[in-house]
This record gives C-alpha cells, sequence and structure tokens, in this order.
C-alpha cells in the first residue's frame, strides 16, 4: 500500500466513525446526462487530495469519479439518470447556488420533498432523509477535510 493510499484509507476509517450517515447519493455528468447512483460507504470515486489553504491545508477526500467509473457505473446499471446535462446547467445558471447544491435540490425534490439550502456539519445530520438518511454528494465535491476531522477530534 502507498502512503498516500495508507492517508486516505486512515481519512475514510476516521470520517466513516463520525458521519451521520453512511448511505450515499453520488451524482456525476457524463456525455449529456447528469447521473445519480444510491450507496453504502464511501466505494468508489473517492481520491485523497489537498484541501485548499482556505480549508485549512492538509487532506482532503473528494468525490471525483473518473470516466471509466462512470462508464462501469452507467453500463452495470447502478447509475441511474437523473436529468440532461443542459437542465442541470439551466437550473445551475438561474439560482444563486453552486453544482452540488442543485444536484441536492434536484435528488430532494426527486424524492417529494422540499430542498431548503442548510449548513448542518455532515457529523450532524443528513442532507436528505427517507427511509434512510442520505448524504448527497455531487462530482468534485469535498467530503472531508484532515482539518475538520482532527477539529471534531476523529
Amino acid at each position: 500500500m502507498t502512503e498516500s493510499n495508507a492517508i486516505l484509507m486512515n481519512l475514510i476509517s476516521r470520517y466513516e466513525t463520525v458521519a451521520y450517515t453512511n448511505n450515499y447519493i453520488y451524482g456525476f455528468t457524463y456525455k449529456s446526462f447528469v447521473y445519480y447512483v444510491e450507496t453504502t460507504g464511501l466505494k468508489f470515486g473517492v481520491k485523497l487530495d489537498k484541501a485548499s489553504s482556505k480549508n485549512g491545508g492538509g487532506y482532503s477526500i473528494r468525490y471525483n469519479p473518473t470516466k471509466a467509473v462512470k462508464e462501469d457505473l452507467i453500463n452495470s446499471g447502478v447509475a441511474k439518470v437523473l436529468c440532461t446535462k443542459d437542465f442541470f446547467n439551466t437550473e445551475k445558471a438561474n439560482s444563486i447556488y453552486n453544482r452540488g447544491e442543485i444536484f441536492e435540490k434536484l435528488i430532494t425534490e426527486k424524492n417529494g420533498q422540499k430542498w431548503v439550502k442548510d449548513t448542518v456539519p455532515f457529523y450532524e445530520g443528513a442532507d436528505l432523509t427517507t427511509d434512510k438518511a442520505w448524504s448527497i454528494k455531487f462530482e468534485k465535491a469535498t467530503i472531508c477535510t484532515e482539518k475538520t476531522l482532527n477539529r471534531i477530534g476523529a
């Protein structure tokens, strides 16, 4: 195991011990569509990254699936179409919210609920609650930083 893999595994382990939920709805774009996947755990598309200096530097866990991962999820039938990329981009253009927040809004509304922007930390609550509590992440999202894990004692 490389040093970077060991660091990533350590961060994931620490994150999972304090996360409110380990159920995820991941989103990504591929060609003309936005897809989503419902899963448990940080299984695919996560990588070790550097946290930005505004987030205290150090390492971070980032959800950023490769083209190959996206194709595998689509071809296996695990990924489902949420909307067209054009619709998603129009929603983003007509909003004050970022891509991750637009994705969270669309997923929440798909589940028959009204979306409200919040700032609940990952260790205190979920992004969406149906029959399960869900954390929602869109491609290129920072899942957690090393600084946050250190701050909350994980």
